[in-house]
């Protein structure tokens, strides 16, 4: 690739990011009218005009959209690279790129940075928040090493999962609420309540498997809100928007206007599993797998 086109393509990047000139220019630290000057070239190199101005700054043309994912990705692999070169520079033994959901965050990822960081002191670690359904996308596309996901079952052809965190799923209900005083909650009881619920888009193999309890139980739950993370549901029991059906291993993080009760019906979920692919030999994934053992509960 004709380096040119790469120093340009960065300039693309900043002024698409900032959608204005001068500000992208002052994050480049450059003055304004060489990076106006890159611009013009970009565009005649690719035949298209990227940029439209107007008074309050500039906006992207269609063709300017259209290629600023894959400058996007681009950008994203060449500071892997980058990286990569100065973790051999340095004599550090590599970088394992970890996607993890958020309660993984909290509980999973922890322990095994520990373990791995004991075993391999050179080891780098860059982690990235993911959704669950963003894991397999982001391993074939490698762009991150291993994944923290809820997700089970079969993923693709050259993708593999192992249970790490197993669960049974508990009501966070708000303090005052009428079912707080049970020791555990029948799911029957929750038929008439607004629901606090991961977005299936987020998460939806979790998404179905509490669902399918609610259904089970004899009703459909009125989703109120829509979230990504447990913490975000916990979140908004807590402003007494509804209840929320969530792992019981959160009960310890529940704020003092939250109380989390098992439900009576014992529905066991995965609350973290490992995923990885198989289609790429990487001693460092290896290593984070051999790492776990038998799922905790």
């Amino acid at each position: 690739m004709d380096v040119r086109l790469i120093r340009h393509l960065w300039l693309f990047l900043a002024v698409a990011e900032a959608r204005h000139f001068g500000h992208a220019a002052q994050r480049l630290g450059m003055s304004q009218p060489p990076l106006s000057e890159g611009i013009q070239t970009l565009e005649r190199m690719l035949g298209a005009r990227l940029f439209d101005r107007d008074r309050r700054g500039v906006r992207l043309t269609p063709a300017g959209a259209a290629i600023l994912p894959a400058v996007q990705v681009f950008a994203g692999q060449v500071e892997r690279l980058e990286r990569a070169v100065r973790e051999a520079v340095a004599g550090r033994t590599g970088t394992l790129t970890v996607g993890a959901i958020n309660s993984a965050l909290l509980e999973d990822l922890p322990p095994m940075v520990a373990r791995l960081r004991a075993a391999q002191p050179g080891l780098t670690i860059a982690v990235r928040e993911i959704d669950s359904v963003e894991a397999v996308p982001l391993i074939e596309a490698g762009e991150i090493d291993l994944a923290f996901a809820r997700l089970e079952g079969e993923l693709g052809p050259n993708i593999r999962s192992r249970p790490v965190a197993t669960d049974r799923l508990a009501v966070a209900l708000p303090r005052d609420h009428r079912l707080t005083g049970m020791a555990a909650v029948p799911l029957a009881l929750l038929a008439d309540a607004d629901f606090a619920m991961f977005a299936r888009r987020s998460s939806p193999v979790y998404f179905d498997r509490v669902t399918a309890a609610c259904h089970a139980a004899g009703f459909a739950p009125r989703i109120v809100h829509e979230v990504r993370a447990v913490t975000s549901q916990i979140a908004f029991v807590a402003c007494g928007q509804g209840v929320a059906l969530v792992p019981l291993r959160f009960e310890g993080l529940a704020p003092p206007q939250v109380v989390i009760r098992p439900l009576a019906e014992n529905v066991e979920i995965v609350a973290a599993a490992l995923v990885w692919s198989d289609a790429r030999s990487n001693p460092l994934v290896d290593a984070a797998i051999a790492s776990f053992t038998e799922p905790t509960g």
